[in-house]
């Protein structure tokens, strides 16, 4: 890899490193718990493996469907994608006991790389408030040319350093990896868009929005 561009073969690779990642965890949990099942007849034991076996199936769940759309083909080319169906994965995927969303974008279909890129843009919010806060979903424009507009509050919220060059793919594509390849991603879904996406703080928010 090389330059401001990235072969197919090398974009494709680091966002499967990605899935696997999200999912290492979920999935670790369900066999430890099987495992814990085999092996303990303690019926407290059980219990518990079986409440973390169900808890990290559905996390398992929620993060693939996720992914299904913010990374993966997501019908044919062409296809548009509800955003209602956005909201529900995010929803599923984002939202617990610390981080709420408030969806606030028009229910329509919507071209599938724009709404990859609402679903990216999402991921990049949430690493903005590692503690848990406030997401709040604003739509920018209308109709087929939506752009969307994520204000982020909560505990020491900040920017990370390393998204805003990677959004904007300054110095290109080298040292990009497996852990850096979703916001670097999100960079090239807004080009194809015709859009940017910057971050910026505003009082005590964040801001990621498209221009």
């Amino acid at each position: 890899m090389s330059g401001q561009s990235i072969q197919a073969l090398d974009l494709a690779a680091l966002l499967c490193s990605r899935v696997c990642h999200d999912l290492i965890s979920p999935v670790g949990a369900i066999v430890n718990g099987l495992e814990v099942l085999e092996e303990d007849k303690d019926e407290e034991t059980r219990q518990f493996a079986l409440d973390l076996i169900k808890k990290s199936a559905g996390t398992a769940s929620a993060k693939l469907q996720f992914c299904r759309i913010a990374f993966g083909a997501a019908g044919s080319a062409g296809a548009q994608i509800d955003l209602g169906d956005a909201e529900k994965i995010s929803r599923g995927f984002l939202e617990d006991d610390k981080t709420k969303i408030a969806w606030n974008l028009p229910r329509l279909l919507l071209a599938k790389n724009r709404v990859k890129l609402l679903l990216n843009m999402l991921l990049i919010a949430g690493q903005v408030i590692p503690r848990g806060g406030q997401m709040k979903v604003d739509p920018i424009g209308e109709g087929d040319a939506l752009g969307f507009k994520i204000t982020v509050t909560g505990t020491n919220a900040k920017i990370p350093a390393a998204i805003p060059p990677l959004l904007a793919a300054e110095g290109g594509i080298e040292g990009v990896d497996a852990h850096k390849i979703q916001p670097f991603y999100a960079g090239l879904l807004a080009r194809d868009c015709g859009l940017t996406v910057g971050m910026a703080t505003a009082g005590d928010a964040v801001v990621v929005a498209t221009a």
